[in-house]
């Protein structure tokens, strides 16, 4: 086998899953201040599949072709001069790069070394690369944007998603009461990992249910039944809704401004050190990492076929490496 090549999923076109393909592309090489790590597993996100057919991200990486994935955990390989935070083997996880391409789905990625993090020590490969995206979005949404304190009252729609879970469970963390939309089949594993109240979506109208919120952390969105809309009439005056996957709409803002309430858009970004505080949190089991299933890289397409059909608990994941 070639040391200067890599087998990785590349797709040449926009479309749907059968679109990516494995092949062999040349392998990286990291630039000072870089690591080369080894990836043993790759997480996956609803920003990958929706940037494979041509939204997401896709105005960020441009034409393909290109490589998905921003989730990783492997092992460092090799480390360019000025590295003083990370060492050959040290196992690491983290979401480098993003929104640019990191080209996750590949056996080697070389990004800045203080985009890694170590991985939990708790956790496998697998389970850590399940962890960076997802977590970093509910960790920077909840404790930078929306401050959350310790007896607000917090409600997390899509709660059992790759960012729901986290989200309950880092807004727990903070001491707030949290209230959790799912369907009824994710309700008692929602409150074993802390949701106080839990909301079937499917069955009540969940701004009739719920009142006087501090904060909202919307990942559903407009485009499906006017969740952000609706949601504004949960939240008391000066509230906040953190609109996650749509951002903030002018009928939203507009919306907002005559209720009293407040809405902000976001984007995740790299954070090695809010990494770090996330692995401490799960080794210490304040934390728990929910991977529904594993497959194999060469798999890819099966991989995304599954999250795009939605209802997946946790998160998706390959494995790239043994």
């Amino acid at each position: 086998m070639s040391e200067t090549t890599m087998r990785a999923i590349v797709q040449d076109e926009f479309g749907g899953p059968e679109v990516l393909k494995l092949v062999r592309i040349p392998k990286p090489e990291p630039l000072p201040t870089e690591v080369l790590v080894r990836v043993h597993a790759a997480g996956i996100n609803p920003v990958d599949w929706k940037t494979r057919a041509g939204s997401g991200m896709a105005g960020v990486l441009g034409a393909p072709p290109f490589v998905l994935g921003w989730d990783v955990s492997g092992v460092v390989e090799a480390v360019g001069f000025g590295v003083t935070t990370l060492e050959v083997g040290d196992e690491v996880y983290g979401m480098p790069w993003f929104p640019r391409a990191a080209n996750g789905y590949s056996e080697y990625v070389t990004a800045p070394a203080r985009q890694f993090a170590c991985k939990p020590e708790t956790a496998t490969h697998e389970q850590a690369a399940a962890v960076p995206l997802a977590a970093l979005t509910a960790w920077q949404a909840l404790v930078d944007t929306a401050k959350v304190q310790a007896g607000q009252r917090v409600l997390v729609h899509a709660a059992a998603g790759g960012v729901g879970h986290f989200a309950v469970q880092f807004a727990k963390h903070a001491g707030a009461h949290v209230v959790a939309t799912a369907s009824g089949g994710r309700h008692e594993w929602l409150r074993q990992i802390g949701a106080d109240e839990v909301i079937d979506y499917t069955a009540v109208r969940f701004e009739d249910v719920v009142q006087d919120l501090d904060v909202v952390i919307d990942l559903v969105g407009d485009g499906h039944d006017k969740t952000s809309l609706r949601s504004l009439q949960t939240l008391r005056p000066g509230g906040l809704l953190v609109a996650i996957p749509g951002g903030v709409s002018p009928e939203l803002a507009e919306a907002a401004a005559e209720r009293g309430v407040r809405v902000t858009p976001f984007l995740v970004e790299p954070d090695g050190p809010a990494l770090a505080t996330i692995a401490g949190l799960v080794d210490a089991g304040h934390v728990a990492i929910e991977v529904e299933a594993v497959f194999p890289l060469e798999q890819a397409v099966e991989a995304h076929a599954q999250g795009e059909a939605g209802r997946t608990r946790g998160k998706l994941v390959l494995r790239v490496a043994d």
